[in-house]
């Protein structure tokens, strides 16, 4: 039995669910916030046995997409950093971090 969890952006979020549904993969799904754009994620836990954890792990990878956004870097007090700092960038996001762990247990009551 393994655990898996994996973070995906909310754009991915339905999608995923639908792959999930179709598949009679069981899933618990959380509303999360990322760290570094502070943008949504969806975190999802799903306990699976080990021979369905590669079904998983695809349905995840087919479901998640990577995408170019541009991000404003935090506004910088020092004054001898250069300038051009505080101008929107453009980053990759999306995609999935995914967890895969091992459980001693898994109940359902």
């Amino acid at each position: 039995m393994k655990m898996i969890i994996a973070i995906i952006q909310d754009k991915d979020s339905n999608r995923l669910s639908n792959l999930f549904i179709e598949a009679n993969i069981r899933a618990t799904k959380l509303s999360t916030t990322g760290g570094f754009l502070k943008s949504g994620n969806t975190t999802y836990m799903i306990g699976i046995e080990d021979e369905r954890v590669d079904e998983v792990l695809e349905a995840i990878k087919h479901a998640s997409r990577t995408r170019q956004q541009f991000m404003t870097p935090p506004v910088n007090l020092d004054a001898t950093m250069d300038s051009t700092a505080s101008y929107p960038v453009e980053v990759q996001v999306g995609g999935a971090t995914v967890f895969v762990l091992p459980i001693d247990s898994f109940l359902q009551f």
